[in-house]
């Protein structure tokens, strides 16, 4: 599985402390995907969410997450909303809004940083 987003390798566990254990069990009950590249390192990691949603980051070259919600129907892959240059110290608070995909608008593409 490839997309656009995925870019640079990562450590899923560092992002999970990223997340926090917390934000974790809020977005997906815990549930955590790791997508891996054909040499077995860390592209992408998916928290499924509900209802056909789910949460993915991936790491860009400048080293800020990319925050994507998106919904899966019939093995198709709908981006529903994706936020960039996210820093470390955000990306648990970002992945949670977009989790939250009954009552949180999230930005189809918007910059984390102001």
């Amino acid at each position: 599985m490839t997309n656009e987003y995925q870019q640079k390798p990562f450590d899923a566990r560092e992002l999970q402390k990223q997340i926090g254990l917390n934000n974790l069990f809020a977005i997906s009950g815990g549930r955590i995907l790791a997508v891996r590249n054909k040499d077995q390192e860390t592209v992408e990691v998916i928290l499924p969410v509900g209802k056909g949603y789910r949460v993915a980051i991936t790491l860009g070259y400048d080293d800020t997450y990319i925050v994507r919600r998106e919904f899966v129907r019939g093995g198709k892959v709908f981006t529903k909303g994706v936020q960039k240059n996210v820093y470390f110290d955000e990306v648990g608070d970002v992945a949670y809004y977009a989790s939250c995909f009954v009552n949180v608008d999230f930005p189809l593409v918007e910059s984390a940083v102001k």
